[in-house]
C-alpha cells in the first residue's frame, strides 16, 4: 500500500505504507501531518488543499483484447 501526496493534478510524494498498521489510528495521520510540513510552501501557492489517495499498486489490471 502507498499513501500519496497530490496537490492539483500533480503527485508531490508517494511514501510505502505496512498493511497492518493502516487502521490504526492516527497512522496515516501522521504521514499526512509530515507531509503538510515538509511541502507547506508549495501548499500555499495554490488555492486547494493537497489531496491524500492510499492505493495498492499490486493491484494488476488484466489488458483484454478488444473483440467485436
Amino acid at each position: 500500500m502507498k499513501l500519496m501526496m497530490y496537490i492539483g493534478n500533480d503527485l508531490i510524494e508517494s511514501i510505502p505504507l505496512e498493511l497492518g498498521r493502516i487502521s490504526k489510528p492516527g497512522y496515516l495521520g501522521n504521514f499526512k501531518r509530515t507531509l503538510k510540513m515538509k511541502y507547506s510552501e508549495l501548499i500555499r501557492q495554490y488555492s486547494e488543499p493537497p489531496e491524500f489517495l492510499v492505493i495498492n499498486p499490486e493491484i494488476k489490471k488484466e489488458n483484454k483484447p478488444f473483440s467485436s
